[in-house]
């Protein structure tokens, strides 16, 4: 189904920009998912003892969460800023476009981390790169050195994305100190919490390091629903991490798109479409939503029957305001839904 539907892909479809014994990167940007508008995605996964390079982008900035393994990052920011932190699954990062950074892990076992970028088609320099694109002369004159030392170092202008780590890793002390780059967002009470469902936000009123990006986690059971809804100036991108789902958008054109998602396939909705995602199958839904925005919109179906007068219901459906249903009174939109009804049989 996915394959057939614009709005959908397979992140592990995606264009692997990496694969080797230390890890992989597979992408879904504009050029492989053409829908897609100032947000793509990319899955990262380092083997034990592999370091994702450093390296800066030039047109996006990052917002990662971690699936599982334990990581360090460093980043050097605008006007010298310093940050290194310890980031493990549930917890997520932030960098500003151009601020150099990498990736290290720490563990035994692989990490798997969701990398997103505030552009359709993200750009990279690597540190690597940079340094071959310089003479020895040049480099030696910036730090001090005889030419012929920066000779021993093995450079061009490629980027090699993963390397191996020489040596142990290690972790600096100041690593356990807060960071403002750094999010827990699976520690954080649910700011939506049902007995059917749930979501924590990662958004700019309790991040305040979020510039253009952020993200919802957000969990469905098998009684809920994620209300059909809208996101004013607001385009989504979800990743299925768990479960299996439904999902309707309308397009302009009047078309309505219904496909089915299972883990590892990415949804995109553009700005102010209606969508809505129900639960398939047996077992709760986890999604990683993230959002264009640092701070999304939302419009949903409930309040909406609550904005206007039973009148204006009736002439815009075109019945007699008897005939209308019974729309509960919602001054605040709940987002998530009891599911009253069976399941309908679209297919």
């Amino acid at each position: 189904m996915a394959a057939s539907s614009p709005h959908v892909r397979s992140l592990r479809d995606g264009r692997s920009r990496h694969a080797s014994d230390l890890g992989s990167i597979d992408a879904l940007s504009k050029e492989t998912f053409p829908i897609l508008e100032r947000i793509s995605i990319r899955r990262l996964v380092l083997e034990p003892g592999a370091v994702r390079e450093p390296h800066w982008h030039v047109n996006a900035d990052e917002l990662t969460y971690c699936v599982s393994g334990d990581v360090l990052v460093s980043v050097l920011d605008d006007a010298d800023i310093f940050g290194t932190f310890t980031i493990g699954a549930g917890e997520m990062f932030h960098v500003e476009s151009g601020s150099l950074h990498h990736i290290e892990n720490l563990g035994e076992v692989a990490a798997e981390l969701l990398v997103v970028f505030s552009h359709e088609s993200p750009v990279d320099f690597s540190l690597y790169a940079s340094f071959g694109a310089m003479s020895d002369a040049v480099l030696g004159n910036t730090y001090g050195l005889p030419a012929a030392d920066l000779a021993k170092l093995g450079r061009d202008t490629s980027s090699p994305d993963i390397v191996k780590g020489v040596g142990a890793p290690t972790i600096p002390d100041e690593a356990g100190l807060p960071d403002p780059h750094k999010f827990s967002v699976e520690a954080v009470q649910p700011t939506l919490d049902y007995p059917f469902g749930n979501a924590r936000l990662a958004r700019a009123q309790v991040w305040p390091a979020l510039r253009h990006l952020s993200m919802y986690s957000l969990r469905i059971g098998t009684a809920g629903m994620r209300e059909p809804h809208w996101h004013p100036e607001t385009a989504e991108l979800g990743y299925v991490q768990a479960g299996r789902a439904r999902m309707s958008i309308l397009d302009p054109d009047g078309t309505v798109d219904t496909y089915y998602l299972e883990p590892g396939d990415v949804y995109f909705v553009p700005r102010a479409y209606p969508h809505q995602i129900e639960v398939i199958g047996d077992e709760e839904i986890h999604f990683c939503v993230f959002f264009d925005q640092p701070t999304p919109g939302d419009i949903g179906y409930r309040a909406s029957a609550s904005a206007f007068s039973r009148r204006v219901l009736a002439s815009t459906f075109g019945v007699e305001e008897a005939e209308l249903p019974d729309f509960p009174f919602t001054p605040v939109d709940p987002l998530i839904v009891e599911r009253q009804d069976l399941l309908d049989p679209k297919e």
